[in-house]
C-alpha cells in the first residue's frame, strides 16, 4: 500500500479518535517509514532531521504567544470588546440580537482576511482578540464551529486569490515551481485562474453560515482577572504602537520572530507591564502557542519521512497511470492527490513544490491550458489546509476558541472546515480545469 495514503489515513483516524495530534503524527510517521521500507532507525533519523525545517516557525509562534499576552495586559483587547459591547449590547432579542451576531462575526471575518495582506500578522491576532470576545459570543449563543469556519476562511482565501501579503508569497511559489516543471506563466494570470477555486471557499462559508445558524449554549467561564473590563487609554495607545512596530519590523526584516520581539520590547519600555511579572506573562503566552509550534514541528518531521520514502512520486505516478487521456478524471485525481498531501503535512506552501514539477508535465500531456494548470496546482496545494489537524489554519482558530476548554480541535475545527471548504473547492477547481 502507498505509504502516503496509509500514513495520512492513520493520522486522521487517530486524530478523529481524539488522540493528541502530535502523537498521531509520530505514529503516522512510523507507519509511513515502515511501509516506505526506511527501517525504524532511518525513520527516526529522517523525522528528526525534518524537525529543523520548522524550528523558526515554532519559535515565531512561541514569541507571538508571548506578545499576545503582553498586548492583552495593556487592555487593548478589552477596549475592542468594550466598543463591540457598547455597539451591540451584551444581550438582545429578535432582530437586535441577530444584528449583534452579524456585526461580531463580520469583525472576526475582516480581521482574519486582513491578517493575510493588509496587516500580515497571520494567526497572531487570534490569541489577542478571540479569547476576549468569547464572553460576547457566549451571550449571543454563537456556535464556535461557525467562528472557526470564518477564521479559517480568512486565513486561506486571501492567499489563494489575492496577490498581496501571504498571497504574494503563495503566488510566487506557484509561478516558480511551475516554471521548474516546464511551464512559464505570469503572476497576473494566477489571480484570474484562482478565482473559481476561491469561489469554492466563498460558497463553503455561505453554507457554514447556514449550517451553524442555530444557537449553541456554552458555559460562561471567567478567563480574566478582576480587572477584566478595565483599561487605560495610555496603555491602549502604547499597545497600538507596539502592534505597528511589530508589523513594521516583521515586514522590514521578513521575520515574525523579531517582529514579535520588537513589539514586546515596546510594551516593556512603556511601563504597561511590571518587570517582576514579565517572565510569568511571557511564559504563559509561549505556553498558549506552544501546542501549535509542537504540531508544526511534528508535521515537518512527518513530511520529511514521506518525502524520503519516495511514495509521494509513486502516488502521483499511480494517479497518472489511471488517468490515461481523460482530462476530467485527470483534473479530479490531481486535486485529490493534493488534498492527501496537504492534509498530511499541514502546509499548502510546502505542498506546491512537491506536486508542481510532476503535475505540470501531466497537465500539458492532457492538453490542459496554462490557466487550467494554474487552477489545478494552486487549488491542489491549498486543499487540505482547511481540515488538516496539522495546519496553522485550523490550529490557530482552536488556540483562541478553546481557551476555556469548550472547543475540540478535531471535531469543532477540523471536521467542519474540511467538509465546508475542501468539497466546494474540489468542485469549483475541477470546473475551472474544464472551462479555462
Amino acid at each position: 500500500m502507498n505509504a502516503v495514503i496509509a500514513s495520512v489515513l492513520v493520522m486522521l483516524i487517530l486524530s478523529l479518535m481524539r488522540m493528541n495530534v502530535v502523537l498521531s503524527l509520530l505514529i503516522a510517521s512510523l507507519v509511513g517509514g515502515w511501509l516506505g521500507k526506511l527501517g525504524l532507525s532511518k525513520t527516526v533519523e529522517v523525522f528528526s532531521e525534518g524537525l529543523g525545517n520548522s524550528a523558526e516557525v515554532a519559535l515565531s509562534y512561541a514569541l507571538l504567544g508571548g506578545f499576545a499576552v503582553a498586548i492583552s495586559k495593556t487592555g487593548l483587547p478589552n477596549a475592542i470588546v468594550h466598543i463591540i459591547i457598547k455597539t451591540v449590547g451584551r444581550q438582545g432579542e429578535g432582530k437586535r440580537k441577530q444584528y449583534s451576531k452579524a456585526l461580531v462575526l463580520l469583525v472576526i471575518l475582516l480581521m482574519s482576511c486582513f491578517s493575510q495582506n493588509l496587516i500580515p500578522i497571520h494567526i497572531a491576532f487570534i490569541p489577542i482578540l478571540i479569547p476576549s470576545l468569547l464572553h460576547v459570543l457566549n451571550e449571543l449563543h454563537v456556535d464556535r464551529r461557525l467562528v472557526a469556519s470564518i477564521i479559517t476562511f480568512g486565513l486561506i482565501t486571501p492567499y489563494m486569490w489575492l496577490p498581496t501579503g501571504f498571497g504574494a508569497i503563495f503566488h510566487d511559489i506557484v509561478q516558480t515551481n511551475m516554471a521548474q516543471g516546464g511551464l512559464v506563466v505570469t503572476k497576473s494570470d494566477i489571480p484570474k485562474a484562482m478565482f473559481l477555486p476561491s469561489l469554492g471557499m466563498i460558497t463553503g462559508l455561505l453554507i457554514a453560515l447556514f449550517t451553524y445558524r442555530k444557537p449553541r449554549v456554552y458555559k460562561q467561564v471567567n478567563l480574566e482577572s478582576e480587572d477584566t473590563q478595565s483599561f487605560q487609554q495610555r496603555e491602549v495607545w502604547f499597545a497600538i504602537v507596539a502592534v505597528m512596530v511589530a508589523l513594521t519590523v516583521q515586514l522590514l526584516l521578513d521575520s515574525m520572530i523579531f517582529g514579535a520581539f520588537a513589539g514586546i520590547v515596546v510594551i516593556y519600555f512603556s511601563g504597561c507591564i511590571r518587570l517582576a511579572e514579565s517572565d510569568r506573562l511571557l511564559t504563559d503566552g509561549m505556553r498558549m502557542m506552544a501546542f501549535i509550534g509542537f504540531v508544526m514541528l511534528s508535521a515537518s518531521g512527518f513530511a520529511n519521512v514521506l518525502k524520503q520514502t519516495g511514495h509521494i512520486e509513486k502516488l502521483v505516478e499511480q494517479a497518472a497511470s489511471l488517468i490515461g487521456h481523460n482530462m476530467a478524471l485527470g483534473a479530479l485525481l490531481m486535486l485529490i492527490v493534493g488534498l492527501l498531501i496537504t492534509m498530511g503535512i499541514g502546509s499548502s506552501f510546502s505542498t506546491v513544490p512537491i506536486i508542481a514539477t510532476i503535475f505540470v508535465p501531466l497537465c500539458m500531456k492532457l492538453g490542459l491550458s496554462p490557466m487550467a494548470t494554474i487552477a489545478i496546482i494552486g487549488a491542489a496545494g491549498a486543499l487540505g489546509d482547511a481540515g488538516s489537524p496539522a495546519s496553522d489554519s485550523t490550529l490557530g482558530p482552536t488556540s483562541g476558541l478553546n481557551v476555556d476548554g469548550q472547543h475540540h480541535h478535531i471535531w469543532d475545527t477540523c471536521v467542519p472546515t474540511f467538509i465546508h471548504y475542501n468539497i466546494p473547492v474540489i468542485i469549483f477547481a475541477w470546473i475551472a480545469a474544464i472551462v479555462l
